[in-house]
């Protein structure tokens, strides 16, 4: 693999830290603004918010860029929003920071990802772009813990201080490692937006949209099932996260290579396998054994999905990959709003806290039928064109 694609993982394992490190020191920042817990929450979604925006837009604003410099240009960004936030005088400023740091997230990853596939062998496209993803799943190995550690110990402001060096360290690397890129093909936003005719692109975002969505009905609320339920202490959460962490690298570098080797067939057994485990995970979760080694498989069977449809989208895009790849994150972060919102939907209904897992489930077998329906549409793709070729 390309050298180029350690720069890339580092962009993304600093982007990756920020985005979930504010889960852990959320308490710290909600003492630190004397606000209470749920006014802190408004830092994840304004971060959040500015992936969905961002990824869209500042694709669509750079698409005449060098790819290498667009990649520079959003990890600049990134940088600045992460120093800001860190030196916050009050809330409103803190709000306005995350999301300014979340505006790069999408365009990065976009960008990224069609470099990635670039600089790859014919057959190991899906390989590469989950070796730059890496970064991004081992941003919950090693990012978030550390991160949330150092918040406590020296304070939240620290820590996202620390990936503010992260993004600058990001920054070297991309202008020292990146080739030059040139300028897109077809450098052009009707070109770009063109893209977004063909159905088959609607449906691998949907299938993002929905499939994740499994993943994270059960991740917006497994600290209280880990507590509430399995009977671990809130100290041991950060530990079984870490072994989360550790199964989504496990999936997102299994899902890069099955990608490569048969795309649908993979993804199908992918999104069934999220389902069973998490269908499993609402009996297992009883027992701290169980609890733990399932938690470990949610992470393995949902991150196998990511690669799969970064790659799934790129080849669905034609020539035009840049603005459909970032919008990938933007239907990521759908994800998360549909399956926290509803999972909090059904434990508020009174269905208990592993409610959640069930409607995890049912969104990925949502998503295994939307992609049934895409591999339907490739087979009569195929069969058509077939009869074409035999009628010239």
């Amino acid at each position: 693999m390309p050298v180029a694609l350690l720069a890339l993982a580092v962009g993304a394992f600093g982007i990756g830290t920020t985005e979930f490190v504010m889960m852990g020191v959320l308490p710290l920042t909600a003492a630190d603004f004397h606000i209470d817990i749920p006014s802190a929450g408004y830092f994840i979604s304004a971060y959040a918010l500015g992936v969905v925006i961002g990824a869209p837009l500042l694709t669509a604003l750079a698409v005449r860029l060098p790819r290498k410099t667009m990649l520079l240009a959003m990890m600049g960004l990134f940088t600045v929003g992460n120093a800001l936030f860190a030196l916050s005088p009050n809330q409103d400023f803190g709000i306005a920071f995350r999301f300014l740091a979340g505006l790069p997230h999408g365009a990065f990853f976009g960008a990224g990802a069609v470099v990635a596939s670039s600089l790859a062998q014919p057959g190991q496209r899906a390989k590469a772009v989950s070796m730059m993803f890496m970064g991004l799943t081992l941003a919950n190995v090693i990012g978030v813990p550390l991160g949330t550690l150092l918040g406590q110990q020296v304070g939240w402001r620290a820590t996202f201080g620390v990936v503010a060096v992260i993004g600058l360290l990001a920054i070297a690397a991309i202008a020292k490692l990146v080739p030059h890129q040139g300028r897109p093909a077809d450098p052009s936003i009707r070109g770009e937006l063109g893209a977004f005719r063909r159905p088959q692109v609607w449906l691998a975002l949907a299938i993002v949209m929905f499939g994740l969505g499994g993943v994270f009905a059960c991740m917006s609320y497994i600290a209280p099932m880990l507590t509430d339920v399995a009977g671990y202490s809130p100290a041991n959460v950060t530990v079984l996260l870490s072994l989360a962490g550790v199964g989504m690298t496990i999936g997102n570098y299994l899902g890069g290579r099955l990608a490569d080797k048969a795309l649908m067939p993979s993804l199908y057994v992918a999104l069934l396998a999220l389902a069973t485990v998490l269908s499993i995970f609402t009996v297992t979760a009883q027992g701290k054994v169980g609890a733990a080694v399932t938690i470990f498989f949610v992470g393995v069977a949902g991150f196998m999905i990511g690669p799969m449809m970064q790659a799934r989208i790129m080849e669905k895009a034609g020539g035009t990959p840049s603005l459909v790849s970032a919008a990938v994150q933007s239907a990521f972060n759908i994800a998360n709003s549909i399956g926290a919102y509803l999972g909090g939907l059904v434990i508020a209904g009174g269905l208990g806290l592993l409610a959640p897992n069930w409607v995890g489930a049912l969104l990925a077998v949502l998503g295994v039928s939307i992609a049934a329906v895409s591999g339907l549409l490739d087979r009569r793709e195929a069969r058509v064109e077939k009869e074409l070729a035999l009628a010239s």
